[in-house]
């Protein structure tokens, strides 16, 4: 069974209010859906990084994240995550703010994900970065996730 790191963004996606713009009420939807759908192909994995983020905001949104991922694997920060972490912030030159979402590729790579669904299209599932991370972690000697949303993770009849 293919394995599925979930960002933080598809639990928050799934408990949040519907939005008022319509784009992201699409990405809820989308989520929903996957989630409602597929994930049951797939084996699921969270961070200690995920519930560090979804622990944050609104206490009556964070009871309903944490719910929503209580049953899922929990993959833990260690040294040689920490050190994978270190490289991609020096090798792409990141700003310190962005050190959780490349935690989030990091736990990734390590723990040999085949895909890591997120809605983070900025920083993560970009196309120009995902190039440059395969190309990283080849000379590393890692794999890449997929690095992808619930909408292309989504498989259509044929």
């Amino acid at each position: 069974m293919e394995k599925v790191y979930i960002e933080t963004t598809i639990p928050s996606y799934l408990v949040a209010s519907p939005s008022r713009d319509i784009i992201l009420l699409s990405h809820q939807e989308l989520t929903k859906e996957w989630w409602e759908n597929e994930r049951k192909n797939y084996k699921l994995y969270v961070s200690d990084v995920v519930i560090e983020e979804i622990s944050q905001g609104n206490q009556i949104y964070i009871n309903k994240r944490l719910e929503l991922i209580k049953n899922i694997m929990n993959l833990r920060v260690n040294e040689a995550v920490e050190d994978l972490s270190d490289k991609y912030m020096q090798n792409f030159n990141f700003p310190d703010k962005l050190v959780r979402d490349i935690f989030h590729i990091a736990l990734a790579v390590y723990y040999k994900m085949d895909f890591l669904l997120t809605w983070n299209c900025s920083h993560i599932a970009n196309a120009h970065f995902k190039r440059q991370l395969e190309y990283y972690n080849t000379q590393l000697g890692y794999k890449t996730p997929t690095l992808c949303t619930p909408e292309e993770l989504i498989k259509f009849p044929l």
